[in-house]
């Protein structure tokens, strides 16, 4: 019962105490819980960047709507989706689960032979919204991590991706910045932390059929 009590306490912070980091061995706790996220088909198609140079923070700042979060918070993290999951992305996933499974390498083979049918049927626009959905449901195993740690965390789809992709040479690479994700500890003149927390009613969200 605990989750529901630390998703209750969070919020979308706005404004950060620059004086409060958090410590390594909470973002270590924070990388392995996105590591471990469910992933469709297993195959983990994004990556987090972890923006530590304060400069280039300074400089990605403009590129999302001028937010406080990008320079403020504790850590700034891009996840980024992969633009295209090729072959060889199946192969490299298909060897490290016979690396993890040595028992089952004609079974893996055969789900590698599978994921190539079936990836290889989407369409580049279909290929890239399954990609990035796959980085939100890490963004969202990092945010409830924040918030069992009391951590406070932003999520932000607020920017303006073709320059961050340019900036981080991204594209060259075949990724794409999904989401920010900003965390820290909230500044106590934060006055976002004093809003009763909106949501829609549990009976209107879920329905019976």
């Amino acid at each position: 019962m605990k989750l529901v009590n630390h998703l209750k306490w969070r919020y979308a912070t706005k404004k950060y105490d620059t004086t409060k980091k958090v410590s390594q061995h909470h973002i270590d706790y924070i990388k392995e819980a996105v590591q471990l996220t469910a992933s469709s088909y297993g195959m983990q198609p994004y990556k987090v960047l972890e923006i530590t140079d304060p400069d280039l923070r300074e400089e990605l700042r403009p590129m999302a709507w001028n937010q406080a979060p990008i320079t403020d918070a504790s850590h700034l993290f891009i996840f980024c989706n992969k633009v295209a999951v090729k072959e060889e992305d199946i192969d490299a996933m298909m060897a490290l689960r016979a690396k993890k499974n040595p028992d089952d390498e004609e079974r893996i083979a055969n789900y590698g032979k599978t994921l190539k049918r079936n990836l290889n049927v989407k369409s580049p626009e279909v290929m890239f919204h399954w990609t990035a959905k796959q980085a939100y449901m890490g963004l969202s195993t990092a945010l409830s991590a924040c918030a069992e740690l009391q951590i406070d965390s932003t999520p932000m789809e607020g920017f303006d991706a073709d320059p961050i992709n340019e900036k981080l040479g991204l594209k060259e690479e075949g990724w794409n910045a999904a989401v920010l994700l900003a965390i820290g500890y909230r500044h106590e003149d934060d006055v976002a932390q004093h809003a009763e927390k909106v949501r829609k009613p549990v009976d209107v969200m879920f329905e019976e059929v």
